[in-house]
């Protein structure tokens, strides 16, 4: 992967933002995202296979839901890049991060 395919791939605010929060969380569900983000479970999916064909995540299926992590081939210099990122830009993600934080801690997380 180059560069310019990593920002490529996380041009987009839906993008970048679910990267950041399964990066921050280590893992994270479609749900979790959908209402995190505040988008539909479609729109959610669609950004999230673009993010699986630039192998930036990896999805696992448990029951009817999909969960995201990282890619483990992700290269180190993009998982350190987006490990920054989210440290250093918190405020950019923090509402969707509260949210679905929010929705775990009421038991209505997937």
């Amino acid at each position: 992967m180059t560069p310019l395919q990593l920002f490529k791939c996380l041009s987009d605010d839906t993008r970048l933002k679910s990267v950041l929060i399964v990066s921050t969380l280590e893992e994270a569900c479609v749900c979790d995202l959908m209402g995190a983000l505040e988008l539909d479970q479609p729109k959610v999916s669609r950004h999230l296979a673009e993010l699986r064909k630039c192998n930036i995540v990896l999805g696992e299926r448990r029951g009817k839901w999909v969960y995201y992590q990282l890619h483990p081939e992700l290269p180190e210099w993009a998982k350190d890049m987006i490990a920054q990122v989210a440290q250093n830009n918190l405020d950019y993600f923090s509402t969707a991060l509260d949210k679905l934080k929010h929705a775990q801690s009421q038991g209505t997380a997937c």
